[in-house]
């Protein structure tokens, strides 16, 4: 896994599980372009379904 990915991960992971100011669709989507711009078109689908399993994980 890239630096960069893991980066935007922790970030993501953040505020999809402790910080409930922001959407959890924000955060994906955001993280998404994030890996998109600075990873590549492979690592947004990678982070997309790494967040997509941890907001599986959160009550609604």
């Amino acid at each position: 896994m890239a630096k960069v990915d893991r980066i935007i991960l922790r970030i993501a992971a953040y505020e999809i599980v402790v910080a409930h100011d922001v959407p959890v669709k924000a955060a994906i989507n955001e993280s998404i372009e994030l890996a998109k711009t600075f990873s590549g078109e492979e690592a947004g689908r990678f982070v997309n379904g790494v967040l997509g399993k941890i907001a599986e994980g959160i009550p609604s």
